[in-house]
C-alpha cells in the first residue's frame, strides 16, 4: 500500500508546472541559476518511471500476500475436489494392514488438498486433525488451513476389494507367494468440524 501512495506522490510531483518550481526556488535561494526546460522534462520522465515501477512492485506484492494464505473459497474447492478424488481410491496394504502407497489417511488427505489448491493457494498450511475413535475401516478428519475461517469434516470408509489385490511375481519369474490385500475408499465431506 505504501508503494502505491509513494507512486501517487511521484505522479503529483511530475504534474507540477515549471514556473511554479522556478518561483519556489527563487524565494528559497534568489541567487540560484535558472533551470532549463530540459531539466524539467527529464525530471518528469524520471518521476513517472519511478511511479510505474512502484505501482508494478505494489501489484506484485499484493499477489505474493494472496499466495501466502488460504481463502475460504480456495479451501472449500480444494477439499471438495480432494474428496471426489478419494471417493473410489484403491490401494494395497501389507499383512499388518498398513497402506503401501501412503503413510496414513491424514497425510493422504493433506496431499490431495494441496494438490487441488489451485494457482493462488499456497503449497502449505493445511492441517488435517483425526477425530476421536477413528479406526482403519472408518475415520473422520477435520481439515483447516492457515488464513481460512472454514473447517470441513472429511470421512473415509475403507472396504476390502479382492479385485484390487496385488501379487508380485516370484523370484524365478513365476507366480509369487505373497499377496497384498486391496482396499477401496468411500469418501464424503461436510461443512464444520468432526
Amino acid at each position: 500500500m505504501l508503494g502505491l501512495v509513494l507512486s501517487a506522490v511521484l505522479v503529483a510531483m511530475a504534474c507540477v508546472k515549471a514556473d511554479r518550481v522556478r518561483a519556489w526556488r527563487h524565494r528559497v535561494n534568489p541567487s540560484a541559476p535558472e533551470l532549463p526546460d530540459a531539466a524539467f522534462g527529464i525530471a518528469r520522465v524520471l518521476f513517472l518511471s519511478m511511479a510505474g515501477v512502484g505501482i508494478f512492485t505494489s501489484i506484485q506484492g499484493f499477489g505474493v500476500s494472496d499466495n501466502a494464505s488460504w481463502s475460504d473459497q480456495e479451501l472449500a474447492g480444494a477439499v471438495r475436489e480432494a474428496t471426489e478424488d478419494l471417493d473410489g481410491f484403491t490401494f494395497q496394504a501389507d499383512g499388518a494392514g498398513n497402506p503401501l502407497s501412503f503413510t496414513d489417511y491424514a497425510s493422504l488427505i493433506d496431499d490431495k488438498v494441496l494438490e487441488y489448491g489451485g494457482g493462488d493457494a499456497p503449497g502449505h498450511g493445511v492441517t488435517v486433525e483425526p477425530a476421536d475413535g477413528n479406526t482403519a475401516a472408518d475415520a473422520s478428519f477435520t481439515v483447516t488451513a492457515d488464513g481460512a475461517g472454514n473447517a470441513f469434516c472429511t470421512r473415509l470408509e475403507r472396504t476390502r476389494s479382492k479385485k484390487d489385490d496385488y501379487t508380485p511375481p516370484g523370484i524365478a519369474g513365476g507366480e509369487g507367494t505373497l499377496t497384498y490385500s486391496g482396499y477401496r475408499l468411500a469418501a464424503s465431506v461436510r461443512d464444520g468440524e468432526c
